[in-house]
């Protein structure tokens, strides 16, 4: 076993909470180190949490546990911790773990899960998750891109608008959406349930320069490929339509992620619906 066999790794620094008086590892953390990477399976797969789990109607229950030791971990070590789903049975499925330093394998962990309604009764595990755990172990691509128009879009842009930016920031609902969404070219990211989990639109701002804005991804997913993949999407459409460069609007907090896209920051930091943004533009 080695990291290279596992689609999902999580990387970790051991804490000095997770030490003993043997100055290494105590040995139940294996178990949170495998939990934490099964909580990245999850945001790999693009299934933020409870939506996804209210969709499927049920949750994973851990039926049983088991931990092989070969070697321990101490302070400071980096840990590479590897998830695969192994088996899928009628109401179970089985992951197992593969906790590294490098690439020496320090423990293993078998997890059993069972899936189970409101009342912990189980029941057979859904064929949409079936599918898309065949789909992740098979390296296949977890969101699926769609570009459009708001007829078309619209209620998936506007339910992970709404909860991004007026529930979690607090916009006010009557200034988020607004009288560009008809008009815009939209970009929805949509994972296996059908869910969006990123999205951003396009609009003209000037002759050749478009205007990218409304970016927002699922508060599980931000950190994954997901922002990325709907921003690289709305660059495209812009010079396939033969723009010259984008501009957009950054909160400050964002800066850096569209940074690494290539935008440089310009002129000062303003307020804009109580948020610090600041104008970024890219040259195409």
């Amino acid at each position: 076993m080695l990291p290279q066999d596992f689609r999902c790794r999580h990387r970790l620094t051991v804490r000095w909470a997770e030490v003993d008086a043997q100055k290494i590892v105590f040995n139940a953390h294996y178990l949170m180190y495998a939990d934490v990477a099964i909580t990245d399976y999850w945001r790999q797969m693009a299934l933020p949490y409870a939506q996804s789990w209210g969709h499927l109607g049920g949750e994973l229950f851990v039926k049983k546990a088991t931990v092989t030791y070969f070697a321990s971990a101490q302070m400071g070590d980096v840990l590479d911790i590897g998830i695969r789903c192994v088996k899928q049975g009628n109401t179970s499925l089985q992951f197992e773990a593969g906790i590294f330093r490098g690439q020496q394998l320090l423990n293993t962990v078998e997890l059993v899960y069972v899936f189970a309604d409101a009342q912990r009764q189980p029941q057979p595990v859904p064929q949409q998750l079936r599918d898309m755990l065949t789909a992740f172990e098979a390296g296949q691509e977890m969101v699926q891109l769609r570009s459009g128009s708001w007829n078309d879009l619209g209620r998936l842009a506007e339910r992970l608008r709404m909860e991004v930016f007026v529930k979690e920031q607090g916009v006010p609902a009557e200034i988020e959406m607004d009288e560009f969404d008809p008009v815009c070219r939209h970009v929805v990211a949509v994972n296996g349930l059908g869910h969006a989990v990123g999205t951003g639109r396009l609009i003209t701002d000037a002759p050749g320069v478009a205007r990218i804005g409304r970016m927002a991804v699922a508060r599980e997913m931000r950190g994954s490929r997901v922002g990325r993949q709907v921003l690289d999407a709305l660059m495209a459409a812009a010079r396939e339509r033969g723009d010259k460069e984008a501009v957009l609007h950054a909160q400050v907090h964002a800066k850096n992620f569209y940074a690494r896209a290539g935008f440089v920051p310009e002129g000062q930091v303003y307020d804009e619906a109580g948020i610090d943004h600041i104008t970024m533009r890219l040259k195409f």
